[in-house]
């Protein structure tokens, strides 16, 4: 029998959560043949509602789910204890009339502390996937609330950007999803962000040069995966749960796999200056992953197009880093 994997995952009785915890206790993630602890965090008011989860969980009878673990989150070190893997989902949504700048400046606090606990109490392995948004700037205060962890081990979700834009461009062209590759998403898990078209391919052939309508992808394409979150939010009245949680899932997929030749994923990491991007900031890029650590994919060539929506997703999380920077140790 295999050591058990320990993951924690924050806001684990919240719509996201909910969606997620299940399969990374079925065997999905981590394969058949490992067993998984989960740690599950939640606020006070909450804990009856992941009592309720942990009773579903138990009626799943998943033969790889080797114990549940709940924790308040006024004790996160105890949350954090012993993890491999943590899945910093909580945070406090945008609420009506909030900027985004006061949403960043309301999370700070909470991803300080995290940073520090996750820091204090986690497996000399741990690597750490932030989805609560902002994302970006709540993965670089938590980062910079634990400067022992390696930076390497720090992501922020642009996965959900990435698989948005592989179905934008599948159904465009008429093909499967899984026709589509190099798909890359730079900067900010924002409506900034920038899908480049330009990388993609189907079936190996360029995007550009399968769908031929530049201004398709430039008019169309780009507003659409860049306002995904709002369409779904004003179809459906409630967030995209369920597709971020498969998106967080993607994320440590990729990130505990080895990237198939010839392709890249997107998730947004720790900048060593690459293409111009100051370093330490969190920013999405594409990248290639070992199965324990990952590099940025070099060589991309970007024309004026790209360079002026490079440069305003990355003026953003500039903007971003300075409202925190008092929180960033």
């Amino acid at each position: 029998m295999k050591k058990p994997i320990r993951v924690a995952v924050t806001g684990a009785a919240g719509n996201i959560g909910y969606a997620l915890v299940f399969r990374l206790a079925s065997g999905e993630v981590f394969g058949p043949d490992q067993p998984v602890h989960l740690n599950l965090i939640e606020i006070p008011p909450a804990l009856p509602a992941l009592d309720g989860v942990e009773m579903e969980l138990d009626d799943c009878a998943f033969s790889t789910l080797a114990g549940v673990t709940k924790v308040d989150s006024d004790h996160l070190e105890d949350g954090f204890a012993d993890c491999n893997w943590v899945l910093c989902v909580g945070s406090i949504p945008r609420g009506k009339g909030m900027e985004r700048g006061d949403l960043i400046r309301v999370n700070g606090p909470i991803f300080t502390n995290t940073g520090k606990a996750i820091q204090a109490a986690s497996a000399d392995d741990v690597r750490i996937v932030v989805v609560g948004n902002p994302c970006n700037t709540n993965c670089l205060i938590a980062m910079n609330n634990a400067p022992d962890i390696p930076r390497d081990r720090w992501y922020a979700m642009t996965m959900l950007d990435q698989n948005r834009a592989k179905t934008q461009l599948a159904q465009k062209s008429g093909q499967g999803v899984s026709a589509v590759k190099r798909m890359a998403i730079w900067g900010n898990h924002s409506a900034t962000q920038f899908p480049d078209f330009s990388t993609a391919t189907i079936n190996g052939k360029p995007a550009p040069e399968v769908i031929g309508d530049d201004a398709w992808f430039k008019d169309e394409f780009i507003p659409v995966v860049q306002k995904r979150g709002a369409a779904v939010i004003q179809a459906r009245g409630a967030s995209s749960a369920a597709s971020a949680a498969n998106a967080a899932l993607d994320t440590v997929k990729a990130a505990n796999s080895k990237t198939a030749d010839g392709d890249f994923f997107s998730a947004a990491v720790c900048s060593d200056g690459s293409y111009g991007v100051d370093e330490g900031l969190i920013f999405g890029y594409p990248l290639i992953s070992d199965g324990t650590t990952w590099k940025i994919e070099q060589g991309i060539e970007h024309d004026e197009f790209a360079q002026q929506k490079i440069e305003a997703t990355l003026n953003e999380l500039r903007e971003e880093r300075d409202t925190v920077k008092d929180l960033l140790a």
